[in-house]
Parts: C-alpha cells; structure tokens; sequence
C-alpha cells in the first residue's frame, strides 16, 4: 500500500511485456501511469502480478486500472521478432509503449534485467511485477490486451485454439503445428517450429 503511494506521487512510469516466450502472435508491452485515484478504490489492493490472476478476475482489474490511469502500447510484430531477435523486439514494443510519457520526466519502472537504456531515472527489476504494483498494473493491462488480440487472430485460425493457449507452446497448440503447418503469425525461428519440417504458409 505504501509503496504503491510512494510510486503514485512521484507519478513512476511501470512497464511491463507480455508474450516473450509465444510461438506465435506479437509482443506487446504497456506503458502505465497511475492516477491518484485509483486509491479511493479498494481495488487497488488487487493488482498484482498478471501470471498468478484468473482470466476472469484479470480482465475485471484491467478495466478497472484503464479507468484511473494514463497508457500506451506498443508492439513488435511477429516480423520484426524473426528480423531481429526476441529481446530487440522487446525493446522495440517497450521503446513503442513509452513514446508519449517522455513529457513527464518521471521515474520509470521496468519489469526483468537491465538490457537497453530509456531515461535517466529508469530502474530495472528482476520479478518487478511481483515487487511493484504499477510494473503489476502494466502486466495486467498488457496481457488483457494481447490475450484480445490473440482471441481475434483465433476466429480466423481455429484450429490452433489460439484462444485459449494465447500462442504459447502447449502439447495441443503443437500437435495443430504438426497436423496444419505454420501461419503468419507463427514465429519460425522459435524451437520447436525451426526444427519441424514444414513447408506450407497460411
């Protein structure tokens, strides 16, 4: 409670990614600055670390923080992810997401080691979702978002049931690789898809 004060009144800047580790779809990242009233809210108390969140419970939070806050995505398409590597695409969505919170000069918070360098007042965290709650308020917004996207992307690819593993590399997701091939939006140069043979493109 008193650190999310603390981060509110010096207006710290989370940052957070989701989708790193996917076979298929973008990464997003989110930029997010919470507004003091988010604490009127007893809500507040909810945010933490996107991972350990239900679906449902996830979503709710979501709307919520959207409602007492200032943010922004970015994306690093899953072209960009095989043109560069997976950490310079991170970089690309993260540099992305915080294009319009330059103005603010503020503190900024980025969940995971330090790779790249932001602004002057940047501090990376190991585990910054677990330890921070606007880098949590970021992973929660970020993963709402893309796990959207993938449920669109899923309509028009529903064999892969991209709307419930979300890209990443379940036994299920897998197996449809083998069975139908790759898309587009598969990421072909992440194992186990590198090694697979496969020659068809959707």
């Amino acid at each position: 409670m008193n650190e999310l004060i603390d981060e509110i009144s010096k207006f710290t800047i989370g940052i957070d990614e989701v989708g790193r580790g996917c076979l298929s779809g973008p990464v997003v990242a989110c930029s997010i600055l919470l507004k003091k009233t988010i604490l009127t809210d007893p809500r507040h108390l909810q945010i933490v670390d996107s991972k350990t969140l239900s679906i449902i419970k996830r979503e709710k939070l979501a709307h919520f923080i959207k409602q007492h806050s200032v943010f922004n995505f970015g994306l690093s398409s899953v072209s960009e992810i095989e043109k560069n590597n997976i950490l310079i695409a991170t970089k690309i969505a993260m540099l992305r997401s915080f294009n319009n919170f330059y103005k603010f000069d503020s503190p900024v918070k980025i969940d995971g080691p330090k790779f790249f360098e932001l602004t002057k007042k940047t501090e990376f965290i190991i585990n910054g979702d677990k330890k921070s709650r606007v880098i949590a308020a970021a992973s929660i917004v970020a993963k709402s978002f893309r796990d959207q996207l993938m449920n669109r992307l899923s309509k028009k690819f529903p064999q892969y049931n991209w709307k419930n593993n979300k890209g990443y590399g379940t036994k299920e997701h897998i197996k449809m690789i083998e069975k139908f091939g790759v898309t587009k939006y598969h990421r072909k140069t992440f194992e186990p898809i590198k090694s697979m043979q496969l020659n068809n493109t959707r």
